[in-house]
């Protein structure tokens, strides 16, 4: 397992037992990674290469506006040629199947070919890089169709090495390598909703309204305190509503209600309205931007959102508790995200580190998705046929084929 941080490496490794780890900048040590591998394997080829390359600058929490098809862009950023290492390894090892996984953006954002310099999206330089010796799969869904209890919409690319015989049995039967969704409505199924996970994890309620209220002694069930400006924001917005800060519609201090949505103080009384507001030479305005998804309470009869690297805040991901007030707790976004109760976090798991945590949880694939999707590989790969395969007209492969503009 390659990783350029050390601190992931060492929840790896606590969770990994065995495995061989390579820290370092993967541009660098895809050789002492191949090394390490042919030291314990051989020449045999392994039968499954994983890869997860950073996605800071492809997201579009970071990316800028109407820049993704800018190639000069998207190569400032080297993280985002992380695929060329990648298929240095594959060809090296040839393992039998490989599974990339990445926002939606990276089927589309532009970068420079390395060799060529021409405009092309990471994820079509990793297929044309890999294309004499695989078909690639490309996938777009959204993971709460697999059971995930969150909106979270990613994109796959499994790339089976020709000459396997379970590319046959895909043929044959028109499908893909990837397993049926079990929760999406169009395939008869329901989303779990967030009441729904929240409820089955059975923690205890805690407030942001004071350091005692704010912990308890379960693990890693902890959220951070809030000045009294931000928790009176979110106390006033109805529990379970999935409304937010900016519909606090009714001034705090005098009788007015439904005031304009566009002020930030009372036209009567002249107080500062529970909305989310900065005071500028003495004068309050409402915050710019984010006014979609900031200050604004999850809603507890649909999948949670996002699950990001920045679960803690509430000024640009919808964070909130649906019923609570407060942010989710580093345990719940762990569990949203379906990683086991037993996952281990070692010195992470410390309340100071807990920023590292929620970045890792929020960088995660989901275990649920993955094992669904590793089983249908295993049967393949031994060739079993498995039955309940994504149909090859299903919409999550068109698409991944339009945003990666090949057919």
């Amino acid at each position: 397992m390659a990783e350029i941080d050390e601190r992931r490496l060492a929840v790896a490794d606590l969770n990994l037992p065995g495995c061989f780890l390579v820290p370092g900048d993967l541009r660098r040590t895809w050789p002492d990674l191949v090394s390490a591998y042919r030291d314990r394997h051989e020449e045999e080829p392994p039968h499954l290469l994983a890869a997860c390359p950073p996605c800071q600058g492809l997201s579009t929490a970071n990316a800028r506006r109407g820049m993704e098809k800018n190639a000069d862009d998207g190569s400032r950023d080297a993280r985002n040629l992380l695929v060329v290492p990648i298929a240095e390894v594959a060809i090296a090892l040839a393992p039998r199947v490989i599974v990339v996984e990445n926002v939606r953006a990276f089927l589309a954002r532009k970068v420079r070919h390395p060799q060529t310099g021409e405009p092309v999206s990471a994820a079509v330089l990793l297929i044309s890089l890999l294309e004499e010796e695989y078909v690639a799969f490309p996938l777009l869904s959204d993971l709460a169709d697999y059971g995930v209890p969150q909106t979270r919409v990613r994109s796959f690319i499994t790339f089976v090495r020709r000459g396997e015989a379970c590319l046959r049995h895909l043929e044959e039967c028109g499908a893909v390598p990837y397993p049926m969704p079990t929760h999406a409505p169009d395939h008869g199924g329901e989303p779990v909703s967030l009441g729904d996970a929240l409820a089955s994890f059975g923690l205890p309620a805690l407030d942001a309204g004071a350091a005692t209220s704010a912990r308890s002694d379960r693990p890693l069930h902890f959220v951070p305190v809030w000045q009294s400006k931000q928790y009176r924001m979110v106390a006033a917005i109805p529990a379970g509503s999935g409304a937010s800060a900016w519909e606090n519609d009714d001034c705090p201090e005098c009788d007015r209600s439904e005031l304009p949505r566009d002020l930030a103080c009372c036209p009567t009384c002249d107080a500062q309205l529970l909305r989310p507001h900065v005071v500028e030479e003495g004068r309050a305005r409402l915050v710019r931007g984010f006014r979609r998804s900031s200050y604004r309470r999850l809603s507890p009869d649909r999948p949670a959102a996002t699950i990001t690297t920045s679960s803690n805040r509430i000024g640009s991901d919808r964070t909130i508790h649906p019923f609570e007030n407060r942010v989710l707790s580093p345990v719940e976004c762990q569990r949203l995200q379906t990683l086991p109760e037993d996952f281990e976090w070692g010195d992470s798991a410390k309340r100071s580190r807990s920023g590292l945590i929620r970045e890792m949880i929020g960088e995660a694939v989901p275990p649920r998705f993955t094992e669904a999707h590793g089983k249908v590989l295993v049967e393949l790969l031994e060739n079993e046929q498995p039955q309940d395969l994504l149909p090859r007209a299903d919409r999550r492969v068109s698409d991944a084929a339009q945003k990666l503009d090949i057919s």
